[in-house]
């Protein structure tokens, strides 16, 4: 509760900068319409921007769970492979020096121009923080937890069960920031995937309204897709503190900022 009241005190103080920024500079509508124009265009264009909302979030959640469990398997192999981090984490690296908008336009020319080129596209953006995260996380379990748990597991399958019952839990909290991070960036893969080249969603929307200078609707769209990400976010951190009630983050006796 006390989160939704700061969420919502930050935004209306927004607002009302923003309402004052217009006012004081007299800006022109085409190019900042004021808070009460695009709220306007939100009850006026209501079903269209609920219709390209729907096609969004669809290629977001489904490139946040593809990312995920592709992170996922990632940072294990390379946890449990030595083999796989000689040859995957200089790829994995590698991948991040490239550009977004250079990988998008070849998406769409292989997937075509539905939602699967997006739903990739969200995909690669979310896969990378998953990866590190969780990779960091096993590869810094405490070391004394490791060596008890040698002296008491059989040798046949101490290995994987080392990771299993050890480094998996412990590497648990730097998941969960991966996830956090994903949450966060997860729209980027899919607007900008919609940007290069799209029939629905809101960056179709975006491009389209700004094509016929029609700003406030522009703006509408725009905070429609930051209300997906901050409500996706939440929604993540509200369940990984469901998942993880024992982490220090998550608890009441956590130690609170000075």
């Amino acid at each position: 509760m006390k989160r939704l009241l700061r969420l919502s005190v930050t935004i209306a103080g927004l607002l009302l900068g923003w309402q004052l920024l217009v006012l004081m500079t007299g800006v022109p509508p085409y190019l900042l319409p004021d808070p009460g124009s695009v709220a306007g265009s939100f009850q006026k264009n209501a079903g269209l921007i609920l219709k390209h909302t729907q096609v969004t979030a669809l290629e977001i959640l489904a490139g946040m769970a593809l990312g995920a469990l592709l992170g996922c398997l990632s940072a294990l192999a390379l946890s449990y492979f030595q083999g796989a981090r000689r040859w995957l984490l200089p790829l994995l690296i590698a991948s991040q020096a490239i550009p977004v908008f250079a990988i998008a336009p070849l998406l769409v020319l292989w997937l075509g121009y539905g939602m699967t080129s997006k739903i990739a596209m969200a995909t690669l953006i979310i896969y990378f923080p998953v990866t590190a995260n969780f990779y960091d996380g096993l590869r810094h379990a405490q070391p004394g937890w490791l060596e008890l748990a040698r002296t008491m597991l059989p040798a046949g399958h101490r290995r994987w069960a080392l990771l299993r019952y050890i480094a998996i839990p412990a590497a648990l909290p730097a998941l969960g920031s991966g996830l956090r991070v994903a949450a966060a960036v997860a729209p980027i893969g899919a607007v900008v995937g919609e940007w290069v080249g799209s029939s629905a969603g809101l960056g179709y929307l975006m491009l389209h309204a700004n094509a016929r200078l029609q700003i406030d609707l522009m703006f509408a769209a725009l905070f429609t897709l930051a209300l997906l990400a901050v409500t996706l976010y939440f929604m993540v951190d509200a369940g990984l503190r469901r998942l993880l009630p024992w982490h220090p983050e998550n608890t009441s006796s956590a130690v609170k900022s000075y």
